[in-house]
């Protein structure tokens, strides 16, 4: 049975789902600047499948890890796996500011799908946080007319990956628990990479350890905590809550990177905040919305 929906929940859980997404990136360049994109893909869910092992075990262990929907589990995480993919390679190729902010043109694919294949309604609210989030994202980013990054049309197209995947992910929600979706997403995603993971294989150095682990146990939870947060709440209104990683990847990027944060990014990043306040309004939900939740 699906929980009742809930703003702050969702909110809550979205935001340790942010917080895993910005652990992840670091420790993507990390590991990427040593390993193959293929490899450390395989890593992450080898690794990331036995974190989650206790919690599969605690709900009843694999024969609770059925699933009636075994074909949109995998359909889902062949999809993201591509997303993630293209993601890992763009991270080699163009900064790590410049990548987020162009992955999140995600929330507009997400609510088209949403509507389209969920059934979901764009009311004003966040039709407004949408526009207001990608005006923050074109302020921070500036882009040029010049010529167009090759590292830039890879994040355009894992975004496009990634805005299916949600909306899968949210399908999934309506009869298959958190801990059922993680598992399988592990599961094939490991299958998936095991071949050309093997074929470019590196043995990692001691040094690369700590951020192999980050990297395995943040692929894991920040997918745990978005469909949690998607439990609780439409995909229309998750999405562009997502639109925070942008000025919080710029905070990053000084803190660890030391790049400066000019008047663009701060007043980019203030309109994407607004964006998500008026997201997280509280509003009264009609009958045909609560039972689409």
């Amino acid at each position: 049975m699906a929980p009742a929906p809930s703003i702050p929940k969702a909110a809550f859980w979205m935001a340790l789902s942010i917080a895993s997404f910005l652990l992840m990136s670091v420790a993507g360049r990390a590991t990427t600047s040593a390993l193959s994109v293929f490899q450390v893909l395989e890593m992450r869910s080898v690794i990331g499948w036995f974190i989650l092992l206790p919690l599969v075990i605690s709900q009843g262990g694999f024969a609770a890890m059925a699933s009636p929907r075994l074909p949109l589990h995998i359909a889902r995480n062949v999809i993201h796996y591509v997303g993630q993919g293209a993601w890992l390679y763009a991270l080699t190729l163009i900064p790590l500011g410049v990548l987020i902010s162009i992955e999140f043109t995600t929330p507009i694919w997400t609510a088209l799908l949403a509507v389209l294949f969920l059934g979901e309604r764009l009311n004003k609210f966040r039709i407004a946080s949408i526009v207001l989030g990608l005006i923050g994202v074109v302020i921070i980013v500036r882009p040029s007319t010049g010529s167009v990054d090759t590292g830039h049309l890879i994040v355009l197209g894992a975004a496009a990956c990634f805005g299916a995947s949600v909306v899968m992910v949210k399908a999934l929600t309506r009869t298959d628990s958190v801990v059922r979706i993680i598992f399988w997403m592990l599961v094939v995603q490991s299958v998936l990479g095991l071949v050309p993971a093997l074929l470019e294989w590196r043995n990692p150095s001691l040094s690369l350890w700590p951020w192999i682990f980050t990297i395995a146990f943040t692929g894991m939870s920040s997918h745990f905590c978005m469909a949690r947060a998607l439990t609780y709440a439409d995909a229309t209104l998750i999405s562009p809550m997502d639109f925070l990683r942008v000025p919080l990847s710029a905070l990053l990027g000084w803190l660890v990177y030391h790049e400066q944060i000019d008047a663009f990014t701060a007043g980019g990043a203030a309109l994407i905040l607004m964006g998500n306040l008026l997201n997280l309004q509280k509003r009264p939900a009609k009958p045909a919305e609560v039972a689409a939740s």
